[in-house]
C-alpha cells in the first residue's frame, strides 16, 4: 500500500463572498511527482497556500506523514457568508493553523509563482539562510561561540548545492541580477536547503522554452531521486506535466473535475473543455 505525504480533506478557501477552492480532496504518496493543473485563476495556488500556512483554510483539513497540521471550520461572520460545502463537518475539531516558518520546519519546502528571493542578500546568503533552518545550535553555542563547525557544515553544504544548480560562479552576486531562468533554479535550491520531505513547486518551468521546460523536468526527477522527495506542482507546460508526472488532479473554479494517470486525465472530456482543449 502506498504511503501517504500529503492528504487534503474537504478544502475550501473563501474570500467574502468568493470561493477560490471549494471542498478540495487529494493526496499525494510518498515518491510520487504529482501535479495539480487547470484554467488561470482556478484555485491552484491558493491551495498551495493553505498547505504551507500562508493561508487558513475556511474549512477542512490537511494532513502531512499522517498528522494533521492545518483544520479549520467557518467562524465569526464566515458561518452567516460560508458558501462551501460541509459547513458542520469539522466544527468540533480543534482549529491548528501553523505559520509558514513552522510548516517548513516540519519538511515542507516550496517555491512561488512570482519567485520571491531575498533581493538584498547574494545568491549564496539566499541558501546559507535557508540552512539554518534545519542549524544545530541554541543560545548557550551561540553566546559561547561554539557554533563554528555548524557554520562551516552548512557554509559546504550550501556551496555543493549550488554546484549542483551551476550556480556557484554567481555565489556573491546579488540574487536579483541573476536572470529569470536562474532565479527560478536559486529558488529550488533555498527550497532544498530546508531538507524537505514534501516539495511544492508552483510554476517552476514559467517563462522558459522547450528545451529548458525538458532539462527541468529532468532535472526534478533528478533530485527527487537524490534527496528521497516527494513532489507536488503546480505547472502549465502541458509537456513537461504528462511526462513527469505520476499522476495529475485537474480543478476549474476551484473544484474537483478530474484525477489520475496522465492518460487518464488526457482523455477526460471534462478536462478537455475546461482546460486542455482539442488537439488540432
Amino acid at each position: 500500500m502506498a504511503e501517504n505525504v500529503l492528504k487534503l480533506q474537504d478544502v475550501t478557501m473563501q474570500f467574502g463572498g468568493v470561493v477560490a477552492v471549494n471542498n478540495l480532496s487529494l493526496e499525494v504518496n510518498k515518491g510520487e511527482i504529482v501535479a495539480l493543473i487547470g484554467p488561470n485563476g482556478a484555485g491552484k495556488t491558493t491551495a498551495f497556500n493553505c498547505i504551507t500556512g500562508i493561508y487558513d483554510p475556511t474549512n477542512g483539513e490537511v494532513a502531512f506523514n499522517g498528522k494533521t497540521i492545518v483544520a479549520n471550520h467557518p467562524r465569526g461572520k464566515m458561518k452567516k457568508l460560508y458558501a462551501g460545502e460541509n459547513a458542520k463537518k469539522y466544527v468540533n475539531t480543534r482549529t491548528v493553523d501553523p505559520t509558514p516558518d513552522l510548516v517548513t520546519k516540519m519538511g515542507i519546502a516550496r517555491t512561488f509563482q512570482n519567485i520571491r528571493l531575498w533581493k538584498s542578500m547574494t545568491v549564496f546568503d539566499n541558501v546559507l539562510t535557508a540552512k539554518h533552518m534545519r542549524a544545530k545550535q541554541n543560545v548557550l553555542t551561540a553566546t559561547l561561540r561554539l557554533t563554528y563547525k555548524e557554520e562551516r557544515r552548512m557554509r559546504e553544504e550550501t556551496a555543493a548545492l549550488l554546484e549542483e544548480q551551476n550556480l556557484m560562479q554567481y555565489a556573491n552576486d546579488l540574487a536579483v541580477s541573476l536572470p529569470y531562468g536562474l532565479q527560478r533554479r536559486l529558488e529550488i535550491a533555498r527550497a532544498l536547503a530546508t531538507t524537505p520531505q514534501l516539495l511544492l513547486l508552483d510554476e517552476p518551468a514559467a517563462g522558459m522554452n522547450p528545451q529548458e521546460t525538458q532539462e527541468l523536468g529532468e532535472f526534478i526527477v533528478q533530485i527527487k531521486n537524490k534527496y528521497d522527495l516527494t513532489v507536488f506542482m503546480i505547472e502549465h507546460h502541458m509537456d513537461l506535466v504528462m511526462q513527469f508526472s505520476d499522476r495529475i488532479y485537474v480543478i476549474d473554479f476551484g473544484r474537483l473535475i478530474s484525477n489520475g494517470t496522465p492518460a487518464v486525465v488526457q482523455a477526460d472530456p471534462k478536462v478537455i473543455n475546461a482546460y486542455l482543449g482539442v488537439a488540432e
